[in-house]
C-alpha cells in the first residue's frame, strides 16, 4: 500500500504537521475523498489516547474516511481499531492507519466510493406542503400552488444537475420551496448543499425559523450550520497581544477588558454574540484574519473560535452563508485549491442563491482589487508603530533575530517614504476631481481635462509603487536573513503576512500601469469621506462577471439555483441571463407568481401633475403631496428616495406638520438600520424616510406599512465608473446601453421597492409614484408591466387623495 495511492500531496503535509504539533501522539482525522479516491481534505476530530467512536459521530454524516496514526510505527490494527473500523464500515466510512511521518499506510477498510445517487421524489416532498400535510399542522399555513410548483422545479434541478433561474413572487414561500428539496437531498445522498443569501435578515430567518420547521416536518436529523467569515470571530492570540500592548500604558481599555472577560465564557467568539458593540478600529485589532493566523503554531489553537466554527461546518450537510463569503471560497478554489477540498468552506455539490438579484453586485465587489492610504497604513502599523516613545509591531519582535541590523534599521525610512508617496498622491489627485466622488480612467488615449487626470494618476501610481516595492523587497531580505531555527517564530509569520499584503497592493499598481492591455477590467479612483478626512482609493473591477460565474459556479457544481422575487423584466429573464453569462449556457427558468390578492388589496397611484424630476419645483411639489398623503393615512408610511440630499430636504419639510399631528418621523442615518426598522415596526403610526438598502429587505407586515411613496424611478447614477464602462461595452457591441442595462437595473430596483408594501395575504395599502416619467416616457410601460396587476389611479393630486381615502377607509373598497 502506497501513500500516494490514497492521499493528495498537500494532505500528507497537513497530517504530518498536525501529528508533530500533537507531539507525536495519536490524532484522529476526518477526511473526504475526491472522484479519484484520494483524500482531498482533512480536519482534526480528536487528539490524545485511543478514543471512542461516539467522539467522532458528529462528523460521520459527511466523512468518507477516518485516519489515525500509530506513533510506534507498527500499523497492525489493534482489537479496538478493528471494532472502530467495523462501526465505521457499517456506515460506509473507511478506516486508515498511518505512521507519524505519513510515509506508510495500512487500510483496514476502504472508503466506500460515492454510491448511486437517489433522485428526489417531488410528489412525496410536495405532499409535506399540502393542507393535509405536516407543515399545516406545524404552522398557520395555506396551500400555495406557486410554492408546490417551485418545489417541483427545485427537485427537477437537483435530480438533473443543471442551472435554474427561479422568480418567486412575494408570498410564494420560496425558502420552504428550496429548503425541503435541499435537506432531502443532503440526507439521501450525503452531499453537502450551500444556501447563499444576500442579507443577514434572511440568514436569521432561515436559521431561527425556516430550517427548524422544515427539519421538524421532515423528521430529519440533517445538520445545518451558519458559516460566517473569519473576521466575525475573535482571535485569542491577537486579543492577548492587544492586552499586553495596552497594559504598558496603564490605559483603562474598558472595551478591551470587557472583551477579555467575554472571551472566557463565550462558546462562539462571534461578534454578533458580543454584548457590547466595540469600535471598528478595536475589533479590527483583535478579530481573526486568514493571513495572520498562526495555524498549528498558535498556542490558542485548542480554543480557537474559527476552528470550532469550521468543525461545525464540516459536520453539517447544509451550510448557510452570504454571497460575499461564498465568492471568497470560490476565488480560493479557482486560484489554487480546486473544487474537491476545503477552502473557506468544506467541499459541496449544490448551491442555492437566494436574493440572487444581488449576485452580480456581490461578485463584482469581491473580484475587485483596491488600495488606499488607509489600507496600506493598516499594514504599516502592524509592521511598526509608535506609542508614547515606544515601538511596537512585527519589526520590533523580529529585530533581535536579525543577524544584520542594518537591514531592519532601513525599515523606518522605507515606511516613511511610502507614507509620503501616499499623501502626495492624494494631494495631487483629489483637487483634480472637482468634488466628484469617483472617476474612471480610460485604457486608450484621452484628451482635454481627462488627459490631465489620467496622466497625474499614472504618475502618482508610479510614485507609490517605487517605495512600496522597496519596502516589499526589504521585508523579503529580512526574512531570508534569519537563521533556520527562526522558521517557526510567530514574528516571522507576521512579517511574511504583511509582505503578502504589500504584494497585493503591488498587483493593483501594476494593473493600473498596464491598463491599456486589460480591456476586461475597469480602472477607477474614488474619493470617500471617512471621519473628518477624504481618502483616495484606487480600484480595479471586472468589466463583466459572466465568465467568472461560468468558471467558478456553473461548470464545477452539479446544481445551481438562483432565486429571487425580482429576476424578470416584463416576465422575461433575458436581462438576467445576459448579466449572469447564461445566454448560451444550458439552463431552465421558472416564474411562480405571488398568491397575494394585489388586484383587490393594492392601489397604485401616479401623479400626472408632478413636474419632471429635473425641474426645480419637483421636490417642493412631491414633498407637499407626501405631506397630504401621510396626514390622510395617519402615518404608516415608507418613503423611498434615490439620493440622501433629496431625503433630507423632504424630511425637513415633512417633520414639523407630521409631528404636530402626532406622527413620528424617522430618517435613515438617525440610527443603525436594524434599530431604525425595529422602531418603525413597533410604532404603527410612524413614517420612515430612507434610501439605498431600504429598497429591499424591509419586512413590515400589517398596520405598520399602509402607504409606500417612491420619489423617483431608481436609475443608477450614470457617473458610477463600473456602470459607465459596462454601458460603453454594450454600445461597442452595437447594443443600446439604456434599454439593455440602465433601464433593466432600475426596473429590478423598482420591483424590490414595490415589494416592501404587501408582506402577507391580509395586507392592504397604496403605492404612490411621484415621478411622471413612468407615464410620459416611452420606457415607463416597462416599469408598470413588471408589476402584478393592481387597482390604479393615474390623476391629479385631488383625485389621488380622494381615491386613497376611499380605498383606506371605505368598507366597500
Amino acid at each position: 500500500m502506497r501513500i500516494q495511492d490514497y492521499f493528495l500531496p498537500h494532505i500528507v503535509d497537513n497530517i504530518s504537521d498536525a501529528v508533530a504539533e500533537a507531539s507525536g501522539n495519536e490524532v484522529f482525522f476526518i477526511g473526504t475523498i475526491n472522484d479519484e479516491g484520494l483524500v482531498s481534505s482533512v480536519m482534526i476530530g480528536a487528539r490524545g489516547n485511543r478514543i471512542s467512536v461516539p467522539a467522532l459521530s458528529p462528523y460521520l454524516e459527511t466523512a468518507d474516511v477516518v485516519i489515525h496514526n500509530h506513533p510506534s510505527g507498527n500499523l497492525t490494527p489493534s482489537s479496538a481499531d478493528l471494532g472502530i473500523a467495523s462501526y465505521l464500515g457499517n456506515r460506509g466510512v473507511g478506516f486508515y492507519i498511518i505512521d507519524n511521518q505519513v510515509s506508510d499506510i495500512y487500510v483496514v477498510s476502504e472508503a466506500v466510493r460515492e454510491s448511486e445517487i437517489s433522485a428526489l421524489d417531488s410528489a412525496m416532498l410536495t405532499g409535506l406542503l399540502l393542507p393535509e400535510g405536516p407543515l399545516a399542522e406545524e404552522i398557520r399555513y395555506e396551500k400555495r400552488d406557486s410554492q408546490i410548483a417551485m418545489v417541483e422545479e427545485v427537485c427537477r434541478s437537483f435530480n438533473e444537475n443543471d442551472v435554474s433561474l427561479i422568480e418567486a413572487g412575494t408570498g410564494v414561500g420560496k425558502s420552504f420551496a428550496y429548503l425541503v428539496p435541499a435537506i432531502a437531498w443532503a440526507e439521501k445522498n450525503r452531499q453537502r448543499v450551500v444556501i447563499s443569501t444576500g442579507t443577514i435578515n434572511l440568514q436569521n430567518q432561515l436559521l431561527d425559523k425556516d430550517i427548524p420547521t422544515v427539519l421538524k416536518i421532515m423528521k430529519s436529523r440533517v445538520s445545518c450550520a451558519l458559516v460566517k467569515g473569519r473576521g466575525n470571530y475573535l482571535c485569542l492570540h491577537r486579543l492577548n497581544e492587544a492586552l499586553e500592548e495596552d497594559s504598558l500604558f496603564r490605559e483603562e481599555g474598558h472595551d478591551l477588558e470587557s472583551i477579555r472577560e467575554w472571551a472566557g465564557v463565550t462558546e462562539t467568539g462571534s461578534l454578533s454574540d458580543l454584548p457590547i458593540l466595540p469600535p471598528r478600529e478595536l475589533w479590527n485589532r483583535i478579530n481573526s484574519e486568514a493571513d495572520s493566523c498562526l495555524g498549528l503554531r498558535c498556542r490558542h489553537r485548542e480554543n480557537c473560535f474559527v476552528i470550532r466554527a469550521r468543525r461545525k461546518a464540516a459536520a453539517a450537510q447544509v451550510l448557510v452563508v452570504n454571497h460575499h463569503l461564498l465568492f471568497s471560497d470560490l476565488a480560493l478554489r479557482l486560484e489554487e485549491l480546486g473544487f474537491e477540498g476545503t477552502a473557506v468552506l468544506p467541499p459541496f455539490h449544490k448551491i442555492v442563491f437566494d436574493e440572487a438579484h444581488n449576485v452580480e453586485r456581490n461578485a463584482t465587489s469581491y473580484f475587485s482589487m483596491s488600495l488606499g492610504r488607509l489600507s496600506i497604513y493598516k499594514q504599516l502599523s502592524r509592521l511598526l508603530r509608535r506609542r508614547r516613545n515606544r515601538s511596537f509591531g512585527a519589526l520590533v519582535k523580529i529585530e533581535p533575530l536579525v543577524p544584520d541590523t542594518r537591514l531592519s534599521s532601513r525599515a523606518p525610512q522605507a515606511i516613511g517614504n511610502l507614507r509620503e508617496a501616499l499623501e502626495a498622491a492624494e494631494a495631487a489627485i483629489l483637487p483634480l476631481m472637482s468634488g466628484a466622488s469617483s472617476y474612471r480612467l480610460r485604457g486608450a488615449a484621452v484628451h482635454g481635462a481627462e488627459e490631465g487626470i489620467d496622466l497625474v494618476v499614472s504618475n502618482q501610481i508610479a510614485e507609490i509603487r517605487k517605495p512600496l516595492g522597496e519596502l516589499y523587497t526589504l521585508l523579503g531580505r529580512i526574512a531570508e536573513s534569519l537563521p533556520d531555527d527562526a522558521a517557526e517564530e510567530p514574528a516571522l509569520h507576521e512579517l511574511k503576512v504583511i509582505q503578502r499584503r504589500l504584494s497585493g497592493f503591488l498587483m493593483v499598481c501594476d494593473s493600473f500601469r498596464e491598463r491599456e492591455n486589460r480591456p476586461d477590467q475597469v480602472f477607477w479612483i474614488e474619493a470617500k469621506r471617512i471621519g473628518r478626512e477624504t481618502h483616495l482609493f484606487f480600484t480595479v473591477s471586472p468589466l463583466e462577471v459572466s465568465s467568472l460565474m461560468r468558471e467558478a459556479v456553473y461548470d464545477p457544481f452539479d446544481t445551481v439555483i438562483m432565486t429571487s422575487a425580482t429576476l424578470t423584466i416584463q416576465e422575461n429573464f433575458s436581462y438576467w441571463e445576459d448579466r449572469m453569462g447564461l445566454t448560451e449556457y444550458p439552463h431552465h427558468t421558472g416564474r411562480f407568481p405571488s398568491p397575494f390578492p394585489y388586484k383587490s388589496n393594492v392601489l397604485l397611484c401616479v401623479s400626472q401633475e408632478a413636474p419632471d424630476p429635473k425641474e426645480p419645483d419637483y421636490i417642493d411639489f412631491s414633498a407637499r403631496l407626501a405631506r397630504d398623503l401621510l396626514l390622510l393615512s395617519e402615518g404608516r408610511g415608507l418613503l423611498l428616495f434615490t439620493s440622501y440630499a433629496m431625503l433630507k430636504e423632504v424630511h425637513d419639510f415633512l417633520a414639523p406638520p407630521l409631528e404636530e399631528a402626532g406622527i413620528s418621523v424617522l430618517r435613515q442615518g438617525d440610527d443603525d438600520r436594524s434599530r431604525l426598522l425595529e422602531r418603525f415596526n413597533s410604532d404603527t403610526g410612524s413614517v420612515l424616510l430612507a434610501t439605498e438598502s431600504f429598497w429591499e429587505g424591509v419586512d413590515s407586515p400589517g398596520e405598520t406599512l399602509t402607504l409606500l411613496i417612491l420619489f423617483r424611478l431608481p436609475f443608477t447614477v450614470p457617473s458610477d465608473p463600473v456602470l459607465q464602462a459596462r454601458m460603453e461595452a454594450v454600445e461597442a457591441r452595437g447594443g443600446n446601453s439604456f434599454f439593455q442595462l440602465s433601464l433593466p437595473m432600475a426596473v429590478m430596483r423598482f420591483k424590490q421597492g414595490f415589494g416592501r408594501l404587501i408582506r402577507s395575504s391580509s395586507d392592504r395599502g397604496a403605492v404612490v409614484i411621484c415621478d411622471p416619467r413612468i407615464l410620459k416616457k416611452n420606457y415607463g410601460g416597462v416599469f408598470l408591466d413588471s408589476l402584478p396587476a393592481t387597482r390604479r389611479c393615474f390623476g391629479t393630486r385631488d383625485t389621488i387623495l380622494r381615491e386613497l381615502e376611499s380605498f383606506l377607509y371605505s368598507r366597500e373598497s
